[in-house]
């Protein structure tokens, strides 16, 4: 039967509050979930500072709670997950300091009042955006910089902790602190990463380890390309902020000659458009110049008066810095060159380079 309008409405109405409900319901549990392990922390903690040795505690009162908790309550309290409660409370804490959660003083302390739950879980649910996953991946990051810029971006982004897994292991803070001067790297940590000029959103390098393509193997631009394609989600990850993809194998033609950017993109950020050139060898002064005559088009031909210089970045096996040196002019601010690497790259080498 066909549904008239008002039908419609009244569906779409309910439809809404339901989703709405239910997107209420998953962050209030996330919030409860998150304060109630902060607060076992902190018990923990009190506890283990009212005179017990550090090992004798963790050795046996941990082991002797896990065991308590788990007969009572079932899974979810192992002495590995206590120890994370007690992490997180040592991590955190500096953070709530403010945030009234009990009107008992010490380890028992109790909540006489639901309201004093509410006001808490209400106060927390503005302190903690992430999942509990979240938070555990970012406890095993010992640069609190780091960890901070992971904890940011993964706020801002939204990233699932899948996402958040691939990032880290990709080595994402390294590779854009090193494109970065001191007080660019700091900023990483304070703020997450600021896009307001094309080389905000350069890494040191960009790692395509998602496309499965080997190093030891044969493979052509057009294969690296379909590869990207059909990766096209991941890619957009590995890129960064803003980029969203208009188009591959965009030709444009003039005086009889037809020409091919491999992929074109735009950042809403910048607000320009940005064309990528692949290139599975060592960059040559002809890939640049062809570069040029590609961003040159597009600004004198594409672009609205109101957008931004268009930006182009040749992705490459390898780097001539040489190369991009004396062919570009010096105050060049839209032309790029950048390694790809079809592995993950090292975390050790990347962080002494940093050093």
């Amino acid at each position: 039967m066909k549904q008239n309008s008002n039908t419609n409405h009244l569906y779409n109405s309910i439809k809404e509050l339901i989703e709405n409900s239910k997107s209420n319901i998953a962050r209030n549990v996330n919030t409860t979930i998150i304060f109630t392990y902060f607060e076992i922390g902190r018990m923990i903690v009190e506890d283990e500072q009212s005179g017990k040795s550090r090992a004798n505690y963790a050795e046996q009162t941990l082991k002797q709670l896990s065991m308590d908790l788990t007969r009572d309550f079932g899974k979810g309290f192992s002495l590995r997950n206590l120890e994370y409660f007690r992490k997180f409370y040592l991590n955190y804490s500096h953070r709530v300091s403010k945030i009234s959660v009990a009107k008992t003083p010490g380890p028992t302390r109790t909540f006489k009042y639901a309201g004093e739950i509410s006001q808490t879980l209400s106060a927390f649910s503005q302190t903690f955006h992430l999942t509990w996953s979240h938070y555990i991946l970012l406890m095993k990051i010992d640069n609190k910089d780091e960890q901070r810029f992971y904890e940011i971006e993964s706020e801002r982004n939204n990233w699932s902790v899948r996402q958040l897994q691939r990032q880290f292991d990709s080595s994402l803070y390294e590779r854009l602190a090193l494109s970065k001067d001191k007080k660019g790297v700091k900023g990483l940590a304070l703020k997450g990463q600021i896009v307001e000029k094309p080389t905000d959103a350069l890494k040191h390098h960009t790692v395509l380890e998602f496309l499965d393509l080997k190093e030891d193997e044969r493979y052509s631009e057009s294969d690296l390309e379909n590869a990207i394609i059909s990766k096209i989600e991941h890619f957009m990850l590995e890129l960064g902020k803003g980029f969203l993809f208009e188009s591959r194998q965009k030709r444009f033609t003039f005086e009889g000659d037809s020409f091919y950017v491999d992929l074109v993109l735009y950042n809403r950020l910048l607000r320009c458009y940005v064309l990528l050139d692949l290139k599975i060898g060592r960059l040559t002064h002809q890939d640049i110049g062809q570069m040029q005559m590609y961003v040159n088009y597009y600004d004198r031909k594409i672009k609205l008066p109101d957008e931004n210089s268009t930006v182009g970045i040749i992705l490459c096996k390898e780097e001539n810095k040489t190369v991009v040196e004396f062919t570009l002019p010096e105050n060049n601010k839209t032309i790029f060159a950048k390694e790809y690497k079809l592995y993950l790259p090292s975390k050790e080498q990347l962080k002494k380079q940093l050093e």
